[in-house]
């Protein structure tokens, strides 16, 4: 203990002489500290806001939820008698059009709601009134509540009428706001509603419609949610229904966020890793302006390790400074990113002071101080005194001693081991990890790969050949740029990459595939009719139609699917009903990859022809069994056959699609696709919803559209977060640079003692930087393409196409950042006076 207080009584007189030769320290380990705790904080704001307005978003305490058939009565009696209130809602697609423009018409998201609508929270209108009133049935007429959306693309004004199925309507009001509307990226219309009981005069509600109907509940005061769920469930254990509580009211809200903080939480870490190396340079030279400290304290009799103590608690020290004000400025982060998104969101986030993440965050941020800072510190705890001494014209060479190395490994491996535990999805965080590894290999390699050519090449110029002295002398600087600045760009490169394949796939290759309508709830009497209908339009082409119901899949195997194990990649298989299809041949562009198809004339047991992919993740194969709800019965089906599909791709297909026997007795519908070119869009949509007014037609186009312009406005998102780290590198860069300010001074004066003139020796200083950063920049475009190709490749499974537009722009960017922060530190190097620096050396 007596040595620890010494050593503290060391670093604290050394703090004395304030953060002079920490500012990069500081800056890199106070942002990336920052980073991720404003993404941590913002993600337990929004998830706060979620679970605080879990009850209106879901429109009650439970939600239960069949898709293509209602409530029996006895489940209704069941529930009636064990809850407090009971709402009934049933949701669909429809076509909309006004009575007295029938030229006009609109897909709309259809909700029919009972008089105890809603449960939770307040519908607002314009005009203000009571929603029953609204809806009620006057003079023969029921009425409506619109989106304003309606009313603008039907040209509707309140009191006209809209038609929906055979039913008209009179739009009473505008909808302001809908309580238990949760927002999605994908949306086929905007809202109408109705009353419930308008339901049957719309004659949309038919066997097989692609229908949900909704009951929500509120509890008994004394009721606990699983002890009532468990007895509804042990009551109606095959009723098929899907059931949430209030903290699962926006599943695609809280995955969203989810995956958002994973993203975001990366890159703060990945500036982390960029201020690590930051954090290195600056302790390496701070060690080396110590070096008449250190080897005065070794020639007064100080031990190795009280050197090493003294000076890691004073990194520390100053670690905990860079850590605060990091995590001040990434709690107050969260209130700019509400400012931002607040009002994508279906709640408001509760911006708080939320321990967990300023805690992690600091942790990290601890961690990444105390291990980069450890080879500089440990490097100078064996060197002796005289070699000490010597430090300016005999750099240290030696490693550290094996503890040391033991410590730093441990410190990286910690690491690791943080971000696996505490990462919401380990997959990613597992890929992220061997990421960072590989591209730091890289960018090392790259360095060292400039250094060994640099030294190998012999120019005539004078002043290039001391440029290129410059990048493999002893301290250069092309390491640590090539780490730093490579690091951020690379990941610039590759996201960028990334969000240009996809963008492409969406915009080029999508509309290209892609047929112009999609029909949904076409009646089994109707099919022939309607195939008439839609490719009696000259024009039209490669019309296909296939039979369509929904199943929830239950059993995995044999075994329960909350208890199977699912691949990340397959989850969304599990979470909701699923389309179905039974077919006798399979189709022309099927690719059975391991099994047969079935016999025309099958007629035995269940069985199934399944998405290999799906099959992967499920972990089964031929022979295994799946097991499906469909519309409250359990079917266990056997794999026959595993086919390969494009997902990618808008092709008519099912994950999975039955033999026949099973599912034909079952009530469902048609759904087809037609392609058309946009000059008889309009013509196509009216032959089919005007003679048939129970079917929805959704043109592709206009979502592809809608997708397109989402996906742009990620792009300029993820690349704005991305920079970042382009960020950290620079701060990193400038520490390097100022790092060698003193040798760019003792150059200086070198070169001008011996005649040079200023031009001269600032065409070599400039040279030295350009070529750093061209070289930089081309080893962060080869190792961000070679990451985006593999991340499209695998784990996407796309195609991909290289974008030699980002490559040139990174190389610029990497070019301008180092000439520009090398020509202020060789301006200021030029300018000083020869005699003052010779007479102090």
């Amino acid at each position: 203990m007596t040595e620890w207080r010494l050593a503290w009584t060391v670093a604290r007189r050394e703090l004395r002489g304030g953060a002079r030769g920490f500012a990069v320290f500081l800056l890199c380990l106070g942002l990336g500290v920052a980073a991720v705790a404003g993404v941590g904080t913002l993600n337990r704001a929004v998830t706060t806001g979620l679970t605080n307005e879990g009850g209106r978003l879901l429109g009650g305490e439970v939600d239960l939820r069949l898709h293509n058939r209602g409530f029996s009565d006895e489940q209704r009696r069941w529930v009636a008698a064990r809850v407090a209130a009971r709402s009934e809602v049933l949701e669909m697609r429809a076509m909309a059009r006004p009575v007295e423009r029938r030229d006009k018409r609109v897909l709309v998201e259809l909700k029919a709601v009972d008089e105890a609508y809603p449960l939770v929270g307040a519908l607002k209108t314009t005009p203000a009134s009571p929603l029953a009133g609204l809806l009620a049935r006057r003079d023969g007429v029921w009425g409506a509540v619109a989106d304003p959306g309606i009313m603008r693309r039907l040209g509707l004004s309140i009191g006209e009428r809209v038609r929906v199925g055979e039913a008209e309507f009179q739009v009473r009001a505008a909808l302001d706001f809908e309580p238990d509307r949760v927002a999605t990226v994908v949306s086929f219309g905007p809202r109408l509603m109705v009353a419930r009981a308008a339901m049957p005069s719309t004659g949309l509600v038919q066997p097989g419609s692609q229908m949900h109907f909704h009951m929500r509940l509120m509890l008994p005061p004394d009721a606990r949610f699983e002890a009532w769920t468990d007895a509804l469930t042990k009551r109606f254990p095959s009723a098929g229904w899907r059931l949430r509580g209030a903290d699962e009211a926006a599943p695609g809200v809280r995955r969203f966020i989810e995956r958002l903080t994973l993203f975001l939480t990366f890159v703060g870490l990945t500036v982390l890793l960029v201020g690590g190396i930051g954090v290195a340079n600056a302790v390496g030279g701070y060690v080396e302006a110590k070096t008449s400290t250190i080897a005065t304290l070794k020639c007064l009799g100080a031990p190795g390790r009280l050197v090493f103590r003294a000076y890691m608690l004073l990194v520390m020290a100053m670690a905990a400074a860079g850590t605060l004000a990091g995590l001040v400025a990434g709690w107050g982060l969260p209130a700019l990113g509400v400012g931002l998104i607040g009002g994508l969101l279906p709640v408001k986030p509760v911006v708080g002071l939320y321990a967990e993440p300023l805690a992690l965050a600091a942790l990290y941020g601890l961690l990444v101080a105390f291990t980069f800072a450890l080879w500089p510190i440990a490097r100078a705890r064996d060197v002796p005194a005289a070699a000490l001494f010597r430090l300016g014209i005999a750099p240290l060479a030696a490693w550290p001693r094996r503890a040391y190395l033991v410590m730093a490994a441990v410190g990286i491996l910690a690491l690791a081991a943080l971000v696996l535990l505490t990462a919401g999805d380990r997959y990613f965080a597992s890929w992220f990890l061997g990421g960072a590894v590989v591209t730091l290999a890289a960018l090392r390699l790259g360095a060292a790969a400039v250094i060994r050519m640099a030294r190998r090449a012999k120019p005539r110029l004078a002043w290039l050949r001391l440029a290129l002295a410059n990048l493999h002398r002893p301290k250069a600087a092309t390491v640590p740029v090539t780490l730093s600045l490579g690091l951020g760009l690379s990941v610039l490169v590759a996201v960028s990459l990334i969000q240009g394949n996809l963008s492409r796939q969406v915009s080029e290759r999508l509309p290209e595939e892609a047929p112009a309508f999609f029909f949904i709830d076409i009646q089994p009497d109707q099919v022939a009719r309607f195939d008439a209908a839609v490719t009696g339009i000259d024009g039209t082409g490669n019309y296909r139609r296939v039979p369509s119901l929904r199943g929830r899949i239950v059993k995995i195997k044999g075994v329960d699917v909350a208890d199977a194990s699912v691949a990340p990649e397959s989850e969304w298989a599990v979470r909701g009903d699923r389309a179905l299809t039974y077919a006798a041949a399979p189709t022309e562009d099927s690719k059975i990859i391991e099994g047969d198809w079935w016999p025309k004339d099958y007629a035995g047991p269940p069985i199934i022809s399944l998405d290999a992919g799906l099959a992967r993740g499920f972990g089964m194969t031929l022979g295994d069994t799946l097991t499906l709800n469909v519309l409250g019965r359990d079917i266990q089906a056997t794999v026959k056959s595993l086919r390969e599909i494009d997902w990618r791709s808008l092709r008519f297909d099912f994950a999975i699609i039955f033999a026949p026997g099973t599912l034909e007795g079952a009530p469902h519908s048609h759904i087809a696709a037609i392609e058309a070119p946009r000059t008889i869009e309009d013509a196509v949509e009216r032959a089919a919803t005007d003679r048939f007014q129970n079917v929805s037609a959704i043109r592709v186009r206009e979502a592809l559209e809608a997708a397109a312009r989402i996906l742009a406005g990620v792009e300029w998102a993820v690349r704005g977060t991305s920079l970042l780290t382009i960020v950290s590198g620079l701060i990193v860069l400038a520490g390097a640079i100022a790092a060698g300010h003193r040798r760019r001074i003792a150059d200086a004066v070198i070169f001008k003692v011996l005649g040079a003139s200023r031009r001269r020796t600032m065409a070599v200083f400039l040279a030295e930087y350009g070529l750093i950063g061209l070289l930089t920049g081309v080893v962060a475009t080869a190792v961000g393409t070679l990451t985006a190709w593999a991340v499209v490749r695998f784990l996407m499974r796309s195609d991909w196409q290289f974008v030699p537009e980002e490559a040139v722009l990174t190389v610029m960017l990497a070019l301008v950042s180092t000439l520009a922060l090398g020509l202020v530190a060789t301006w200021r190097a030029l300018a000083r006076r020869p005699m003052p620096f010779l007479r102090n050396e």
